[in-house]
């Protein structure tokens, strides 16, 4: 029995449904009831920021993937809560930028604790991997999805900043083979997508996929920050973002590592791939 925290999130949703289809047990811990995947997984009440709402879930479990943002402070205390409930394995989501500064890692500042989550799992005496992701794929649909499904220009800072964006269903799949085979254990695998793309290069190809012209018009540094505020980002968490995409101007963050292929036996999804699943939420 595997039970997977975030549950009903961009990873989780699709970790469920690939556990489901491989035949595993799932628990899949939710503080609400509605949303969970389909696929015969238990749903389970509980927070996982608060450990001890979900001891029931944890009861005959072998496996526990660890959220840093469902967990949020509470990534010791729930791996310790499993280890005495006879977990034996934690596959914890973290990121790739987990050793620079805490202050410098934007997804911090809206509640990751990507740090605490790989430290809980490779200090708990349990089998561990550690999933170091590159930006997720589905952030390019928060960015400019809004103004995709309004008209024909995205207006976004730093056309020429670069990243490999990672399709979630292959960081699902990777969770997968984490929390069921062997092979994985003791590696803190950083996770990319095939390519290295610039914003500008990224709503092109989502233009390509929707059949239509997007333009890319870059706004300054000042003015994004402005707007970002104005719609209610916390100030930390875009000054964070903002001095990343200008320290990696000259050279693209996170280039591809190539551990997705590795891991899977198949090249990772492409960008093209991930919009062309997505397609319909632009406004396709």
């Amino acid at each position: 029995m595997i039970v997977v925290t975030g549950a009903t999130g961009a990873v989780g949703r699709p970790l469920v449904e690939v556990l489901s289809g491989l035949g595993a047990g799932v628990r899949a811990v939710t503080r609400a009831p509605g949303g969970v995947p389909p696929g015969g997984a238990q749903v389970v009440v509980g927070d996982p920021a608060r450990p001890q709402t979900m001891a029931a879930a944890l009861d005959g479990a072998t496996a526990l993937f660890l959220h840093p943002r469902a967990v949020g402070e509470a990534a010791e205390e729930l791996v310790a809560l499993a280890a005495e409930h006879g977990v034996r394995r934690v596959v914890a989501l973290a990121a790739a930028n987990v050793d620079d500064d805490l202050a410098a890692q934007p997804s911090r500042h809206r509640g990751d604790r990507n740090k605490e989550a790989e430290d809980a799992a490779v200090t708990s005496g349990l089998e561990w991997v550690s999933l170091r992701a590159s930006s997720f794929a589905l952030n390019a649909l928060h960015a400019w999805g809004e103004q995709i499904r309004a008209g024909d220009t995205v207006r976004y800072v730093y056309g020429d900043f670069q990243e490999s964006p990672i399709h979630e269903r292959d960081l699902a799949e990777v969770a997968a083979r984490a929390l069921l085979g062997d092979d994985l254990l003791g590696e803190r695998l950083t996770l990319t997508g095939p390519e290295s793309l610039s914003h500008k290069e990224m709503v092109a190809i989502i233009g390509r996929t929707l059949g239509r012209t997007l333009n890319y018009a870059e706004v300054p540094p000042e003015a994004a920050t402005q707007g970002m505020l104005r719609h209610g980002f916390p100030e930390p968490f875009v000054t964070a973002l903002m001095s990343r995409y200008a320290t990696h101007l000259d050279r693209p963050q996170h280039p591809p590592t190539g551990e997705v292929a590795r891991v899977l036996g198949r090249p990772a999804r492409t960008f093209a791939e991930w919009t062309a699943d997505n397609a319909a939420v632009f406004g396709s």
